[in-house]
């Protein structure tokens, strides 16, 4: 039986005085990719940000695993199962790749250079560059850093920001087959992301927010099949991608 991993339950949150989720609620079932779409400031980042804890949501509530997580630090929800990619800053440009993968098990207690065999075993890209400094990787090559990163915990819930963000039309595809990869591996991945059709098209469900507030939600296909979805937010028969929050 699919088990819950993350409940979001009517959450308000927003920075300083400013509101920007209103009564938000969504979920994500340990076996799916969630992706959540909607105009630029729809508040799609700032989602990521109160379930990853770096915004305390002023109201409503965060279950990991059917756990309440509700406000908890960052630091701690990595060692409990939640593994978090920002769109920016997601590498460290001095270190090198094993470098940067250690950093990534700082709170590991054992076992980590095996993890990081095993991570370069599934990306073997960064297997052959385990030397080089991140900087000199291109932007797809650094994605995949980040995402190996970010799995090093072993997490059973992975939050990514829009993974295609600034990436070239050829290397966008190569970066969702590398989330796709991420979901079958075992960790569960809620992502945001502006290119709405093609993270729609790697998803098991999506939800479409507007002004803070989910708008519409349900299956990905029935999503990208609905020609309100289509016109209203992903710009009709002729789209080509949506600059995102």
């Amino acid at each position: 039986m699919t088990e819950r991993a993350l409940d979001v339950e009517a959450v308000d949150s927003g920075y300083g005085e400013v509101q920007v989720l209103r009564d938000l609620s969504l979920h994500l079932d340990s076996d799916e990719i969630v992706c959540i779409i909607g105009p630029n400031g729809a508040g799609k980042s700032t989602v990521l940000k109160t379930v990853f804890g770096l915004l305390k949501p002023w109201t409503g509530s965060v279950e990991l695993a059917g756990r309440d997580i509700t406000g908890e630090d960052p630091e701690d929800l990595v060692r409990t199962g939640m593994g978090y990619v920002p769109q920016v800053d997601n590498v460290f440009s001095s270190l090198t790749i094993e470098e940067n993968l250690r950093m990534g098990g700082v709170a590991r207690k054992e076992g980590l250079q095996a993890r990081i065999d095993e991570l370069y075993d599934q990306f073997p890209i960064l297997d052959e560059k385990r030397t080089a400094k991140a900087r000199t990787l291109s932007g797809g090559q650094r994605q995949v850093l980040a995402f190996a990163r970010a799995l090093v915990m072993e997490p059973d819930v992975l939050l990514i920001d829009e993974p295609s963000a600034g990436l070239a039309p050829n290397i966008v595809q190569s970066v969702f087959e590398d989330v796709q990869k991420v979901n079958e591996l075992g960790t569960a991945v809620l992502m945001v992301e502006q290119n709405a059709r093609e993270g729609l098209a790697i998803s098991d469900r999506g939800y479409v927010l507007d002004q803070g507030t989910v708008a519409y939600e349900g299956d990905a296909d029935g999503l990208l099949d609905d020609p309100e979805v289509s016109r209203l937010y992903m710009g009709g028969a002729d789209y080509e991608g949506v600059e995102g929050q």
